[in-house]
């Protein structure tokens, strides 16, 4: 006769919290191996209440196309192309761990190779980071996002409704699809937790979208509330920051170089206008590191 036992497995994993202006990620460095299933795993590890908690999960591996790679997973454990706030961490990491002493270091993203360009004092510590962030993608079919492109913008100005109330965006691709909305008003609570949650999923953008409500406070300087596909409100966003400005830009509101205040703290974007590429300069902070136990049971059986 067959029996069964539970045993309960335990993986043990080396991580490090850091955040970039409050945008918060569980790192792992996965140089020498990676651990299974990195979904589950993201979700888990992700967790603000039974895991590390943060807003996903980021994976430093080695890289046959660049120095680095990067692969990051949401919250809810979807793999995310691209984040700004991560990949200036994952500089961090790498410059402190003495993993490269290189000053621009280019890291492989699923949404291609990123030049990071560290900051270092005098004394060799790490300021800031700038990203290079590549061309932002106005193409509907390249964002992705269904409409035609407005011709006196050079994008996508979807129009969405929800509760009756119809709001106009600009579609931006940073990599990752950015539906980007102008308020005149307060950044509020119903824009963010609900009118942005509804346009995540809304018909028009077949990837879903990231969704940023901006408030322009001069020309200058712009203030900004996001809801990331896959994770929900979160305190920064880089490639946001990035589809903001750009955003701004090409609706007039703001100049090529602009401050963005986010809940989280403020990143400094440029749109280069000889090159045509997204520059984002902004902190990275390790706030924590220690050993996350995984647990799993897996059954055994005896005659």
């Amino acid at each position: 006769m067959r029996q069964w036992s539970e045993a309960l497995m335990e993986e043990r994993i080396k991580f490090v919290k850091m955040h970039g202006a409050g945008n918060d990620y569980v790192y792992i460095d996965a140089m020498n191996g990676l651990p299974a299933d990195l979904p589950g795993l993201a979700r888990e590890i992700s967790d603000r209440h039974f895991g590390v908690g943060g807003d996903g999960l980021v994976v430093i591996m080695p890289s046959e196309r660049g120095d680095f790679r990067m692969r990051m997973f949401n919250a809810d454990g979807s793999e995310a192309q691209m984040c700004g706030n991560a990949s200036r961490c994952v500089a961090r990491y790498i410059h402190e761990r003495g993993l490269s002493d290189k000053r621009r270091l280019t890291l492989e993203t699923l949404a291609g190779i990123k030049v990071l360009t560290l900051g270092l004092d005098s004394a060799g510590k790490l300021e800031s980071v700038t990203v290079d962030m590549g061309r932002p993608v106005l193409d509907p079919s390249a964002v992705p996002v269904r409409g035609e492109i407005a011709p006196e913008v050079g994008a996508v100005i979807p129009v969405m409704t929800c509760d009756g109330e119809s709001y106009r965006a600009v579609a931006v691709g940073m990599g990752n699809p950015h539906c980007v909305i102008f308020l005149d008003g307060p950044l509020t609570d119903h824009h963010v937790h609900h009118v942005g949650k509804t346009f995540e999923t809304h018909p028009c953008w077949p990837e879903k979208a990231n969704v940023e409500f901006a408030r322009v406070i001069n020309p200058e300087t712009v203030e900004m509330r996001v809801w990331e596909r896959g994770t929900g409100e979160t305190l920064a966003c880089g490639t946001g920051a990035c589809a903001t400005v750009v955003a701004g830009i090409l609706t007039g509101r703001l100049e090529r170089r602009a401050e963005v205040r986010v809940p989280g703290g403020r990143l400094v974007i440029e749109w280069d206008e000889k090159s045509g590429h997204v520059l984002m300069t902004g902190p990275a902070e390790t706030v924590a590191e220690g050993i996350y136990f995984r647990h799993s049971k897996s059954n055994h059986s005896q005659s």
